[in-house]
């Protein structure tokens, strides 16, 4: 998982999530990619600083040297994640391991459109993407509904 920072042409600016770097510019490339805040088509990855680690903040790698606590901060997912996920889950369907079929009859016309969310396979994925569905990947694998 990669996170860019994304700016629109109407100064918006926002954190997303993408699957890698050759996700982010497929998904630009084929129009997949639009502002958050107003739809706006014309989105750029805005100028970012990476991460450093100087000797006086432990890098929180699960290193031998690092606390424990740290270890554990280092595994939990960032609130934005986890906020996004709520998001996600109150305002669309889970299909499980039916996304790429359910995805597809949307696009085609043969079930009704509406919000999901679900597992599919990498394989599964790429060929929704080459036909013009419009998916895009999470940064957090859904909880598995049951009943």
């Amino acid at each position: 998982m990669i996170k860019y920072t994304l700016k629109c042409d109407q100064d918006h600016t926002y954190d997303s999530w993408f699957a890698s770097a050759a996700a982010y510019d497929k998904l630009d490339k084929a129009g997949m990619v639009s502002c958050e805040i107003c739809g706006s088509p014309k989105v750029k990855k805005a100028i970012m600083a990476p991460r450093v680690n100087t000797s006086d903040a432990p890098a929180m790698s699960g290193a031998p040297n690092a606390p424990a606590t740290e270890m554990l901060a280092a595994s939990a997912p960032p609130p934005e994640i986890e906020a996004l996920r709520k998001k996600i889950e109150s305002q669309s369907d889970y299909v499980g391991t039916n996304f790429a079929r359910e995805a597809r009859a949307m696009h085609l016309g043969d079930a009704p459109e509406r919000s999901i969310y679900g597992e599919a396979k990498p394989e599964e994925a790429k060929s929704l993407i080459e036909d013009g569905v419009p998916i895009i990947p999470l940064p957090f694998a859904p909880k598995r509904k049951t009943n």
